[in-house]
């Protein structure tokens, strides 16, 4: 099973750069995940790259915070306003990071494409 991540651009850039290694989220996957599939959000709408998952991490985010801010490219206001009202958070650590030559249209590769408001699952090997 492969998962479809709607990330923000400017967290997205970090990442390509290999400034951000850890993604934050509040809530994490039920299914086993080999890939993690890239969704650069609105503007640009396109898939561009993927993650595989080194390890994923369940804490507090106050916790989150102190072991991952240096790797996570957020400041620290933005990250406890995303988290607020969140008693336990996730930070899913990035073992290899691929950029896409081309990035894609998720249009064009599945029919009634949507993007997700945190993440999908999709079979498909991009």
């Amino acid at each position: 099973m492969n998962a479809i991540l709607s990330i923000k651009p400017q967290y997205v850039a970090a990442i390509l750069r290999r400034e951000k290694t850890v993604e934050f989220r509040k809530k994490i996957f039920k299914s086993k995940v080999k890939r993690v599939y890239i969704y650069s959000s609105s503007p640009v709408k396109k898939i561009v790259g993927y993650f595989t998952i080194e390890r994923i991490i369940e804490d507090q985010p106050k916790n989150l915070w102190k072991t991952f801010n240096s790797v996570g490219s957020i400041d620290k206001e933005s990250f406890f306003e995303y988290f607020d009202k969140s008693e336990i958070g996730y930070s899913i650590c990035m073992n290899s990071v691929h950029e896409f030559s081309h990035h894609l249209d998720p249009k064009i590769i599945f029919d009634s494409f949507t993007a997700p408001q945190s993440y999908c699952y999709t079979k498909e090997e991009l």
